[in-house]
């Protein structure tokens, strides 16, 4: 079946194309009583207008790309979900690219909101991007750039991020408080700022309990379930009793190299994740976690991109607090 045309429409009306056009698209030098004739003609026609084309006649899409490293994370889809509801009942579409952690997919991912000439971009860097040049070459400045939890703070723009430093700083006191006594960490990616933060809570947390900092038992590069595995194994053979990590799936890994070694967790082995992804609380013994609270990270990353546009944010950091969640994993019977 043919698609009907704005021409289609005003021959069928008796009027001028570029009357039709004006009328869809919210012209107000249309008469209203015309403006309802052409909606009531498109709508009997099952016209479809394609906004994509209007919008790139104009110069801009009224679109929005959100790139996240990967989509499979409840951490991410809620804030996509959160972010898209509030764009979409102000009239933008969302446009959702993942980078699966690598840069040349974020470059990607970048090039394509490019080319759909989006009015703003929303971002969470993966593991691989190491600053933020790649942003600056492939993002017009005139295209809103809104980072959320793994952001450059040399990019300019407004930034949504957790607390991190107190986030890990209360989840590694809590182990203390537990009893635990020699405690590590599955560290995630120092070179990312907020990974970097993280293990500055948890360093904070130690000295201010006296205890020594062992960089023997602070693994970087854990945040995957088989790494988080890998390093929880040589965490134990290290002699520590407790690890907080950067992430929920690290610590998943922690739960899985604990069972191999024999290891009671809570009672011979602590552990406490970050995300507080769904499975935290269906495992036995439940997992105690940071909630990084995606839903307000998505919904403040969208009001800012809608005030950017508007002219009403200057460049500023957003911090969203975290919560510790305390389940069985790290809560040792004394």
């Amino acid at each position: 079946m043919i698609k009907p045309t704005i021409t289609d429409i005003a021959n069928e009306i008796g009027i001028t194309p570029s009357t039709v056009s004006r009328a869809l698209t919210g012209s107000p030098r249309v008469k209203e009583s015309t403006r309802e004739a052409i909606i009531r003609k498109a709508e009997e026609m099952g016209y479809e207008r394609n906004v994509m084309a209007s919008n790139l006649r104009r110069g801009f899409a009224k679109t929005v790309g959100i790139i996240v490293p990967r989509i499979n994370r409840q951490f991410f889809s809620n804030i996509i979900s959160s972010a898209e509801s509030i764009l979409g009942e102000a009239g933008y579409t969302v446009i959702i690219c993942q980078s699966h952690e690598t840069l040349e997919d974020e470059v990607k991912a970048l090039k394509t909101m490019r080319a759909n000439q989006v009015a703003g971009v929303m971002i969470s860097h993966s593991i691989q991007s190491v600053n933020g040049d790649h942003i600056i070459e492939n993002i017009p400045e005139d295209v809103e750039l809104i980072q959320f939890d793994r952001v450059f703070t040399s990019l300019p723009g407004i930034k949504v991020v957790n607390d991190g430093v107190k986030g890990s700083y209360e989840a590694t006191k809590s182990l203390i408080e537990n009893g635990y006594k020699r405690i590590g960490t599955l560290a995630g990616y120092l070179g990312a700022e907020l990974f970097a933060d993280r293990k500055k809570g948890y360093v904070k947390a130690l000295e201010e309990a006296g205890m020594d900092i062992d960089e023997d038992i602070i693994f970087e590069d854990s945040i995957l379930r088989e790494t988080g595995y890998r390093s929880a194994l040589k965490a134990i053979e290290r002699g520590c009793d407790a690890l907080y990590c950067a992430g929920d799936f690290s610590a998943l890994g922690a739960f899985d190299a604990a069972r191999e070694a024999g290891l009671e967790v809570p009672e011979q082995f602590g552990i406490i994740g970050t995300a507080n992804e769904h499975f935290t609380g269906l495992m036995s013994p439940r997992m105690s976690s940071l909630e990084q609270r995606p839903d307000k990270m998505g919904a403040e990353a969208a009001l800012a991109f809608l005030e950017a546009v508007e002219g009403k944010q200057e460049d500023r950091t957003i911090e969203i607090p975290m919560e510790l969640i305390i389940r069985q994993s790290s809560s040792r019977k004394q």
